[in-house]
């Protein structure tokens, strides 16, 4: 079985349906979770380094599984392993909602991560094999971006009513029914598929990167912490796995990640972009809710209401820029994502936006238009001019990359932040402590504008178009529907 079957309109609307609400579940444990770090916090007894883990420990597996998840679900069917995720997810969730401690909350929210790799890049998989003509496959990622903003909106919003009368605990029910459903129409609606000719395993290449990941998230968080010695030799396993994926995937005659992509300048910089935006989503979120509910004294609600300037915004634009990308390309959205995310990170970083409303107010506009500008034209970006047959990890690249940057985000946005703090009060020490934070965001906006520039122009399509032809003698003799993983 290869490619999906062709589809009436009703059936791929509603395939893209199922498919975002997998999206929607993961996206808002997210951005609920958020809002609850101050709650865990007291409840839990966790220090910030404690924090940082319970949304790295997520992102960070899930970094190191999406390419393993993909090439599955393109060997053994498409199908199969998102319902399978959908499991993993929805019983991960009912764990976490009974975590006694901070530990197991950290491994819970790991097994949720292990179905989480399994369902949005099997699902833009699944989306992109169903809308398989380029300006409804825009529209339909534009959708899929709006899902993230809906999730932006709401997440706060549910997060917040759900700590406030009940606990944060009741975060993780929200995904019970949610997952429930989803399961039931993918085993109704949505019909199985599988690449023509999978990618084989590359077991050593997937344990480099999953130790290149761990060892370099570890080194970052626990810094503040331990001091430069004890995690020294995390900072030296994070270098040698690193080496070691230089030196290794290239002698594979099918590796877990191509190097010769990064010959591609629009692949090249979209990495970096899917690196330096979701960096900053994540370093904006864990400084806001701390901010708001730990130094403004709100509760739960009110911090995700204040929230909501951020998240609108992400939700009106993101249709908007894929509906760009299809019509003109990724260059404009771009652009003004890195315009409006570098002028956020400024007001706060410069002028201490958050003492004020208006400026707080207006930061988190600013900061939502750039994030609901950036997120479609990333994938459209790393597959400009690759082959068809490579198209699927390119994008499972792009959407690593996304995971990792939320991942370096929280640590490194968190490890600032705690060796500003140190031992005194977050009500007093905060601000200055936060302000080398808002300076990194503020440098990932301007590389997003940058790089965005750089890598859409001319001379950026004619190096895809040679690394399209160095690729092209390793694509099967038959046509390959690979899909696109976001």
């Amino acid at each position: 079985m290869g490619r999906m079957p062709e589809l009436s309109p009703r059936r791929r609307l509603l395939v893209l349906a199922i498919c975002c609400m997998s999206l929607l579940i993961v996206s808002l444990d997210n951005t609920a979770l958020n809002v609850a770090l101050p709650s865990m916090q007291r409840d839990l007894h966790a220090s910030t380094s404690g924090l940082q883990w319970t949304i790295d420990a997520y992102t960070l597996v899930l970094a190191s599984l999406l390419m393993l998840a993909g090439s599955t679900a393109d060997r053994i069917g498409r199908k199969r392993v998102f319902m399978t995720g959908l499991v993993v997810f929805t019983v991960g969730s009912a764990l976490c909602s009974l975590a006694p401690n901070l530990e197991l909350l950290i491994v819970f929210r790991m097994v949720q991560a292990v179905g989480g790799s399994m369902l949005n890049p099997v699902a833009m998989s699944i989306i992109t094999n169903t809308f398989t003509d380029p300006r409804e496959r825009a529209r339909a990622i534009g959708v899929w971006g709006a899902v993230v903003g809906i999730s932006m909106a709401a997440g706060p919003l549910v997060g917040g009513l759900l700590v406030q009368s009940v606990s944060w605990r009741a975060i993780f029910w929200v995904n019970l029914p949610v997952g429930l459903a989803a399961l039931l129409l993918t085993l109704r609606f949505v019909p199985e598929s599988r690449a023509p000719r999978a990618r084989r395993p590359d077991p050593v290449g997937q344990l480099l990167v999953i130790a290149l990941f761990g060892a370099l998230t570890y080194a970052i968080i626990e810094a503040p912490a331990s001091g430069a010695g004890p995690v020294a030799p995390f900072a030296a396993v994070a270098v040698a796995a690193l080496l070691a994926l230089l030196w290794y995937e290239p002698r594979r005659e099918e590796p877990l990640i191509d190097l010769r992509f990064f010959r591609s300048a629009p692949f090249s910089g979209a990495t970096v972009i899917a690196i330096s935006a979701f960096a900053a989503l994540g370093g904006f979120l864990f400084l806001s809710t701390l901010y708001l509910q730990n130094v403004r004294g709100l509760d739960a609600l009110h911090a995700g209401l204040w929230m909501l300037p951020m998240a609108a915004p992400t939700f009106l634009c993101a249709p908007l820029s894929g509906r760009l990308v299809g019509s003109r390309g990724p260059r404009l959205p771009l652009l003004v994502a890195g315009t409006a995310m570098t002028a956020s990170g400024i007001l706060f970083a410069a002028f201490e936006a958050e003492t004020a409303n208006a400026t707080l107010l207006l930061g988190y506009v600013l900061f939502g238009i750039g994030f609901g500008f950036v997120n479609a034209p990333i994938t459209n970006t790393a597959v400009s001019g690759m082959p068809r047959a490579q198209a699927g990890v390119a994008a499972a690249v792009a959407s690593t990359s996304r995971q990792l940057g939320q991942t370096l985000g929280v640590a490194v946005v968190g490890a600032v932040l705690a060796s500003g703090i140190g031992s005194a009060s977050y009500r007093r020490t905060f601000v200055t402590a936060a302000r080398p934070g808002w300076w990194i965001l503020t440098a990932c906006g301007l590389a997003v504008l940058l790089l965005g520039l750089l890598t859409s122009g001319h001379w950026a399509h004619r190096t895809a178009e040679r690394t399209a032809a160095a690729l092209e003698p390793t694509e099967p003799r038959h046509p390959v529907e690979t899909a696109e993983r976001a």
